[in-house]
């Protein structure tokens, strides 16, 4: 057993009434107004909405790379942001990007050990032994001493996702992960994820603008409104899991994912028509 099996202790988010306006050049640019939203202890939430409506803002608040201008989050009833409070980034919440971030001169193995390792978190060969069992996990056994560079596109992914894993975060942030792959590679790694999250039962905040990836990972879909971003609705998933891709042929996957497109289209349509306004 890894030390990562079954549902985190803590992990539970309470974003309270938070807002963002950036300034550049002196326009005010409010890209966040009064988000409220509470995810419990393990729950896997993804936000959905138009580009430009905050998602990648709100997610860069909970990891402490930004602070809000109004409004605060809390993590287990610790605060973790608010205005004018110096951002705290920390291993209790790891980030997935979506262009990647694994040092391209280093190998696989250093790539998911070095955080636990440099933070003294875990021994060299407590790290190596975790880092062997969730490589293999997720189809990478053998694939240690490899290069970023000899891995596709797919795989890079997983190792980044173990790599977050290796630190035992209580939240996993994943900005839009699957973005850049093709529709059968991004199949292969939802489900990939979805059995590493039925494994260790973290808590994650997923953004994409795949609305069918969407209903087919969450707990809960977060549809936000067009800038400034605000939640629209929210739904309850109720999909059993585990899953797999044959949900996405159920009754009620089709009924979610024709209520959540009529409130996300909506969204677009108003999103379109702004930028139209602003280049007249």
């Amino acid at each position: 057993m890894s030390g990562l099996e079954g549902r985190a202790a803590g992990g539970a988010l309470r974003i309270s009434h938070v807002g963002k306006v950036y300034d550049p050049a002196g326009a005010r640019v409010a890209a966040l107004e009064s988000v409220s939203l509470d995810i419990a202890a393990g729950e896997f939430s993804v936000v959905v909405g138009p580009s430009g409506c905050g998602k990648t803002t709100l997610l860069n608040i909970i990891a402490g790379f930004d602070s809000p201008t109004t409004g605060e989050i809390a993590m287990d009833g610790r605060t973790l942001a608010a205005p004018g409070r110096r951002p705290a980034p920390g291993a209790d919440r790891m980030v997935v990007f979506q262009t990647g971030a694994l040092f391209p001169w280093k190998t696989v193995l250093w790539n998911v050990t070095c955080g636990p390792v440099l933070h003294q978190r875990l021994s060299r060969a407590a790290a190596d032994a975790r880092a062997r069992e969730l490589l293999a996990r997720v189809g990478l056994a053998g694939a240690e001493d490899q290069y970023p560079a000899e891995l596709s596109g797919g795989m890079k992914r997983r190792v980044e996702i173990v790599r977050a894993l290796m630190n035992d975060p209580k939240v996993l942030l994943l900005d839009e992960p699957f973005r850049a792959l093709d529709a059968l590679t991004k199949g292969v790694m939802q489900e990939c994820l979805l059995e590493l999250y039925d494994m260790t039962r973290r808590t994650v905040f997923f953004i994409t603008h795949d609305l069918e990836e969407a209903i087919f990972l969450a707990d809960r879909l977060v549809i936000m409104t067009t800038r400034p971003g605000r939640v629209k609705k929210v739904l309850d998933v109720g999909l059993p899991r585990p899953r797999d891709y044959r949900v996405l042929s159920s009754a009620r996957y089709l009924a979610l994912k024709e209520e959540a497109f009529e409130a996300i289209h909506e969204e677009a349509l108003k999103a379109f028509e702004a930028g139209e306004r602003e280049l007249a």
